[in-house]
C-alpha cells in the first residue's frame, strides 16, 4: 500500500485540519472533530445535516456551505458517525427553525441518525436511496444511498436558502429522491488504510458491475466491455427503473469514484446522453467529476434525476461550498 500517511489512525483528523483549514473563509471544524460547519449561519433557515463514513470526499464536508449543507458529520473510513457527533452539529448550526437529516441508506447511518433524531426535537429526515443496483446489500436492507445523494442535498439545501418550513424541505427531498436513480461499476478495488490491502481482488480485465460506494459486491462479477456497453447496460437499468417517469427533463450526473480521470468521465458521459436521449429523455443540466468517490477506487457511476421547473430552478441557484460553486 501506497498512500501519504503519517498514521493510519491520525489520517482523519489530519485530513479535517487541512480541509479547513484550506477552506477557512467558508467552514469552521466543530470541537474534537465531530463535524464541519457553515461559518456563517443564517437566521431562522432551516439546518440542513448530513455525513457518513469518511472515504467518500467530497462528500459530505465538500458539501457545506451556502445553498446546500449547514454542517457534515465525518464517521472513520466507512464507519458511520456517531450519534452524540449528529447532536453537537445540531446544536451548532441550529438557529431555531429546526433541522433536516439527510441520511444515504446504510444501517449504521440509518441506526445512528435515527438515535439522533430521537434524541431531539424538531428534526425530521431524508434518506437516500437512489442505488438501482441491489434491492439489499452487506450494508442495507433496502437500496443504497449513493451518488444520486448530492442531488438530494443541492435541490434542498437551495430551498432551504429560501426560507422554506422543515416539513416542505422533507417532501421536497423525498420527491427528489423519488425522481433519482443510480448505479455504478469499478475497475479495481479502494484500499482503505487501516486494511493496507484492496477490500476485494479484481483481474485485470474484470469489471464489477453494481458496485456499492465501500466496495461491496454489485450485480455481478463481468469481463471488462467497452465503455458504450457498460453505459448502454446502466442506463437501460435506470430507465427501466423509473418507467414512465424516464421521459422529458433530466440531470445527468456522472461521478468518478477516486481513481478513473476526467477524460474517461466526459466519455462515459457522452456515452450515457446518448443512449437516454433515445429513450426519450432531455437532458437539460449536467454534473461530471469525482463527488461521492470510494477513496482511490477505479470506476464510476451514472445517476438520473428528473427535474421539473422548480427543481431545476434550485439545480441552478447560488452554492458556494468547497466542492461545488456557481452563480454567486
Amino acid at each position: 500500500m501506497k498512500k501519504f500517511l503519517n498514521s493510519v489512525d491520525s489520517v482523519l483528523t489530519e485530513s479535517l485540519d487541512g480541509f479547513v483549514a484550506a477552506h477557512s473563509d467558508i467552514l469552521v471544524l466543530g470541537e474534537g472533530h465531530k463535524f464541519v460547519r457553515r461559518r456563517e449561519l443564517k437566521p431562522g433557515k432551516v439546518a440542513l445535516i448530513s455525513g457518513g463514513g469518511s472515504g467518500h470526499e467530497p462528500l459530505h464536508a465538500g458539501l457545506v456551505g451556502h445553498g446546500m449543507l449547514d454542517a457534515a458529520c465525518p464517521g472513520q473510513v466507512f464507519t458511520s458517525p456517531t450519534p452524540d457527533q449528529m447532536l453537537e452539529a445540531a446544536a451548532s448550526v441550529g438557529t431555531g427553525a429546526g433541522c433536516l437529516f439527510i441520511v444515504k441508506n446504510y444501517e449504521g447511518d440509518v441506526m445512528n441518525f435515527d438515535m439522533a433524531a430521537e434524541m431531539s426535537e424538531g428534526v425530521l429526515q431524508v434518506v437516500t436511496n437512489d442505488d438501482v443496483a441491489v434491492e439489499d446489500s452487506l450494508y442495507t436492507t433496502g437500496r443504497r444511498g449513493v451518488a444520486g445523494t448530492l442531488v438530494v442535498e443541492k435541490i434542498v439545501g437551495a430551498a432551504a436558502e429560501e426560507g422554506r418550513a422543515l416539513a416542505a424541505l422533507k417532501a421536497l427531498g423525498d420527491r427528489v429522491n423519488a425522481s433519482t436513480r443510480s448505479m455504478g461499476v469499478a475497475l479495481t478495488s479502494c484500499t482503505v488504510p487501516a486494511a493496507g490491502r484492496p477490500t476485494f481482488e479484481i483481474g485485470e480485465g474484470e469489471m464489477e458491475f453494481g458496485v456499492g460506494i465501500h466496495g461491496e459486491p454489485g450485480r455481478r462479477r463481468d469481463q471488462l466491455k467497452s465503455a458504450d456497453a457498460i453505459a448502454e447496460e446502466i442506463c437501460t437499468a435506470i430507465s427501466n427503473d423509473l418507467g414512465a417517469a424516464a421521459r422529458g427533463k433530466a440531470l445527468l450526473f456522472v461521478n468518478g469514484f477516486g481513481g478513473t480521470p476526467s477524460m474517461e468521465l466526459y466519455l462515459m458521459y457522452n456515452a450515457a446522453r446518448k443512449i437516454f436521449e433515445t429513450q426519450g429523455v432531455t437532458v437539460v443540466r449536467s454534473l461530471v467529476g469525482s463527488y461521492v468517490t470510494s477513496l482511490d477506487m477505479a470506476g464510476c457511476s451514472i445517476t438520473l434525476s428528473m427535474l421539473d421547473e422548480e427543481t431545476a430552478k434550485l439545480w441552478d441557484a447560488p452554492v458556494h461550498t468547497a466542492a461545488l460553486r456557481w452563480g454567486m
